[in-house]
């Protein structure tokens, strides 16, 4: 992926996300954890695409869940 792509990607993100926190009356509670997933997910689409995190897309909703499940227990 280019590094232009992924800068234009960024700047799009960052401007979705302060529209959403500007204009969107919601509580700061909900704000504070779509900030922090919006975070989560950029980082690691960030590791993905620069090859740190090469097995992101090998990951299962079902097997994390099951995983989960099974630690629990």
């Amino acid at each position: 992926m280019p590094l232009m792509q992924v800068v234009v990607t960024l700047i799009v993100v960052g401007v979705l996300l302060w529209l959403v926190n500007s204009f969107i009356p919601m509580a700061g509670s909900i704000k504070s954890i779509l900030n922090a997933v919006v975070i989560i997910v950029v980082v690691l689409w960030l590791l993905s695409v620069f090859g740190i995190l090469p097995s992101l897309s090998r990951i299962r909703v079902g097997s994390v869940l099951s995983w989960f499940s099974a630690a629990a227990a």
